[in-house]
């Protein structure tokens, strides 16, 4: 495994319009709610957080993305809760950022990052076969 100063830095991005059939629709969008709690927390070093307005995984919310440089796989994340998924999350986000390829072993995932995959994306650099 790389150093952690030599991988490239860790996106997590939230779609802030998400919401979910369980919430008052007048309430704030769970999604926004996600993006704050994941503001208060202490990221993993070399982690960025940024907020979007939508992501099109309206069926799936709270929905987010995590990617990190051209090299590592990217993933799309569903049916998360800011009430219960915020201590997995930082969990699972910092399991990849040690990563070179962004694949963490399935154990070493959280429930929520086994279960809830929306999309697994390829990198853009594909390693050589």
């Amino acid at each position: 495994m790389a150093e952690t100063h030599d991988l490239a830095p860790v996106m997590l991005t939230v779609c802030t319009t998400c919401k979910r059939a369980d919430v008052d629709p007048e309430g704030p969008r769970p999604g926004a709610v996600m993006l704050e709690a994941l503001k208060e927390a202490t990221l993993p070093e070399g982690v960025q957080l940024r907020g979007v307005e939508c992501l099109s995984a309206c069926t799936r919310g709270c929905s987010m993305v995590l990617s990190g440089g051209s090299e590592r796989w990217t993933y799309v994340y569903g049916d998360m809760d800011p009430d219960t998924h915020v201590a997995e999350i930082l969990d699972g986000i910092a399991a990849y950022a040690q990563t070179t390829d962004g694949l963490v072993p399935w154990r070493e995932r959280p429930q929520s990052f086994r279960k809830q995959t929306v999309a697994r994306i390829p990198p853009l650099k594909l390693p050589e076969a």
